[in-house]
């Protein structure tokens, strides 16, 4: 048996701090050559850290976007790279915790389901995309150095995300090749054995056509969970970018991603009607450290072409191909009271279970726009053609854990002491394939039509067609299952603004969405059966109304909305294991937000949503009829502000609350509400040289932040997955 050690590690951190090493001595290199050929321009250009800092974006990087987001009727709430950087937010997660409305669900027992997000009380696991592409592979996201902002758009929105995104999508910006030359090198030191090394080079090519440049992102990590001393996260990725301009009206970006995850997977501690059981430890953990692992490995390429006809007429062409490697042998933290004597338990859900998978996805996709008046009207038209392929290959084995030789003790395991480590045998014994093949086409076209100076109407339609094909097979590779799915639907979307100022925008919103049993082919990897192969989507309706408007010279954007989602034709499933479309879910509510200066020195960035979620009908379970949704808060506010004091200090603080919310869909079973503050310090030594303390959880509050939509019973009961304990992190950012 092999036992993981963190010593077997070092090799590997050698090699990169030797690797983020050679790339500064690359970087400086660069610099050297420039000041030896007299390239005195670069005193010029150098990053200012005076320069100007605001949490308000104005528009979104999405080429399906015309307008500026004051002028576009929906919900969009961008998180900027200075709330990113400020609060040293590393995971998709961390970042996401900044917008009220979403929360997070936990991986189900062996399923290992990496990102599980809820927007609006819906899921939005397969609605992720990467610079407008989609990005639905199963997997965890778990660091941010190569994102500049993420965008999360609220609400059905097939037009622009394909299928799915009832509650809403995330479109992840990474970092792009710049004018200016700068290099970034950062270190942190943190409680939890928190270390973290990373690098970002940007230099402009000079003679290499027009405007062209490079860019170069490293990064090294590892630490310790904060309040989960077991569980351990090891990580490093690299990601060059390549901007080549042939000429001033035509360019080419290729970008390429590569990050390494090794990681202890966590499934939390044993829980009954969404609390801990009694006696039962935070830091209790419940796994096998010598058997579960999660290791990631994600590679990605990507080429962005684009051309200027003229100032009207523009091309853009993305193609990207990824592959995600992930295996990961889990072992749920579910336990049996039954049969053993008080403060005993024997395992129950999967132990050392064990998914390999890989994920590939070719994708294409081409948009025009075109800039035009007809009769008076102006007219801001994309129109464009996505194309795509996905391919999950699915390995399933386990160890034997619980049976035969390598069954449990008959009175079971210390429940407030927990073994930690597997000391019987332990026998991989592959247990099945599966593969699916997901292909969609897809045509779309929006238009923003100026009606006049006062009104604007947003018009939008999307066609999708898919053709989903998943085969079973069992351990010696016999066919036991062959299903296959096509489904063609049409989403729409429309919207009408009112400007009755220069500063204020009033507007109405309407849209649809859809979700195809094909989408469970490739995004979560359940695949289809022959209960869901012939079923048709279900259908997802919004109406939204909403008001925004700058303040303080365009400084400060409040924006407001009253929203209601619908989703009709639910799935639900029977006794015998089939399906039927019979339920029906609406969410409706308020969304609040304040984003930008205060004042020159007082940047905020907050928002607030109010959820009032309810199951309309449900055949299958009448009891649910008239309850809440599922981890779906009432109440959710988040708030993140910074304020810079003289000679060079800057304070912030956040706060997020989220309210009392029901475990499941079924049951009045309550998750406890909760506060989390964090607070940051910055100083800035010279021009070079920046300092950065952040204290995340302040007052250390115990916190469900990863739901199981299960009660459980003292058969098997649930698992609940807490948010991080108080930790501090010591930073340090040197540009030159």
């Amino acid at each position: 048996m092999t036992i993981k050690t963190k010593s077997a590690k070092q090799p590997q951190r050698a090699l990169l701090a030797s690797a983020i090493g050679l790339a500064i001595a690359s970087s400086t290199s660069f610099a050297l050559a420039a000041e030896q050929n007299q390239a005195l321009q670069l005193d010029s250009v150098k990053v200012d850290g005076k320069a100007e800092k605001t949490y308000k974006v104005e528009q979104s990087s999405s080429a399906k976007y015309t307008a500026p987001l004051l002028d576009t009727p929906q919900t969009i709430t961008v998180v900027p790279k200075e709330v990113i950087q400020e609060q040293q937010a590393l995971s998709l997660r961390q970042v996401l915790s900044n917008v009220s409305g979403i929360t997070f669900n936990a991986g189900e027992g062996g399923g290992g389901s990496g990102d599980s997000i809820n927007i609006r009380g819906f899921s939005a696991n397969s609605n992720i995309q990467i610079d407008g592409l989609r990005d639905s592979a199963q997997t965890s996201r778990t660091d941010t150095f190569n994102i500049e902002q993420v965008e999360v758009i609220k609400g059905p929105n097939s037009v622009f995300g394909g299928a799915g995104t009832t509650g809403g999508s995330i479109n992840i910006i990474s970092k792009q090749p710049q004018d200016n030359a700068f290099t970034q090198l950062g270190g942190g030191l943190g409680t939890d054995n928190y270390h973290r090394l990373t690098l970002d080079t940007n230099q402009p090519l000079e003679g290499v056509g027009t405007d062209s440049s490079f860019r170069l992102n490293l990064m090294a990590h590892e630490n310790d969970v904060p309040g989960r001393d077991e569980i351990d996260r090891e990580r490093w990725g690299i990601a060059p970018s390549l901007r080549l301009g042939f000429s001033d009206s035509t360019r080419l970006t290729l970008s390429a991603f590569h990050q390494t995850d090794d990681n202890l997977p966590d499934y939390g501690v044993p829980a009954l009607d969404g609390k801990k059981l009694s006696g039962v430890d935070r830091e209790d953990y419940y796994g096998w450290k010598n058997l579960d692992k999660e290791e990631i490995e994600q590679n990605a390429l990507t080429a962005n072409l684009e051309h200027d006809f003229n100032d009207n007429l523009r091309l853009q062409n993305l193609t990207r191909y990824s592959r995600i490697d992930r295996d990961t042998v889990v072992s749920a933290s579910h336990v049996n009271l039954t049969g053993v004597p008080a403060g005993r338990y024997r395992p129950a859900g999967p132990q050392a279970y064990g998914r390999d998978i890989t994920t590939e996805m070719w994708i294409n996709q081409t948009n025009l726009r075109v800039s035009f008046d007809t009769a008076g009207l102006g007219h801001e038209l994309v129109t464009g053609v996505e194309i795509s392929r996905e391919d999950f290959d699915l390995q399933t084995y386990n160890h034997g854990l619980g049976t035969g030789a390598a069954g449990y003790p008959a009175n079971g395991y210390d429940l407030y002491n927990p073994p930690g480590y597997w000391t019987g045998p332990a026998i991989k014994t592959t247990t099945g394939y599966t593969e699916n093949q997901l292909d969609n086409k897809a045509m779309y076209v929006f238009d923003t039509i100026a009606l006049n100076e006062k009104w604007d109407l947003n018009l939008g339609l999307r066609y999708d067609w898919f053709d989903a094909v998943s085969d079973t097979y069992s351990a010696t590779h016999v066919k036991t299952g062959d299903f296959s799915s096509k489904d063609e639907e049409l989403s729409s979307r429309a919207g009408l603004v009112y400007k009755p100022t220069d500063n204020g925008r009033i507007y109405l919103a309407w849209g649809t969405s859809f979700n195809p049993s094909a989408e469970s082919a490739a995004s979560s990897g359940g695949g289809l059966n022959a209960g869901t192969q012939s079923l048709d989507p279900e259908k997802n309706e919004t109406w939204e109304l909403g008001t925004k408007w700058e303040f303080l010279d365009g400084s400060l954007m409040l924006d407001g909305a009253l929203f209601r989602v619908e989703k009709t034709d639910a799935r639900e499933q029977l006794a015998d294991g089939s399906y039927i479309l019979a339920g029906e879910q609406r969410v409706q509510g308020v969304e609040l937000g304040a984003t930008g200066k205060i004042t020159d020195r007082w940047n905020v960035f907050a928002n607030y949503t109010f959820l009032d979620s309810e199951t309309i009908k449900s055949e299958v379970d009448p009891a649910r009829e008239g309850q809440a949704l599922g981890n779906t808060p009432p109440h959710s506010f988040n708030l993140w502000s910074t304020y810079e004091l003289p000679e060079g200090w800057t304070l912030g603080y956040g706060a997020r609350y989220v309210s009392e919310r029901n475990v499941s869909s079924s049951t009045r079973a309550k998750l406890d509400d909760y506060w989390v503050h964090n607070a940051m310090v910055g100083y800035k030594v010279n021009e070079n040289l920046d300092l950065q303390l952040n204290v995340n959880n302040l007052f250390d509050e115990d916190y469900v932040e990863r739901v199981r939509q299960s009660i459980g019973t003292n058969a098997r009961t649930s698992a609940i997955e807490y948010g991080d304990a108080r930790s501090a992190i010591l930073s340090a950012t040197y540009s030159f």
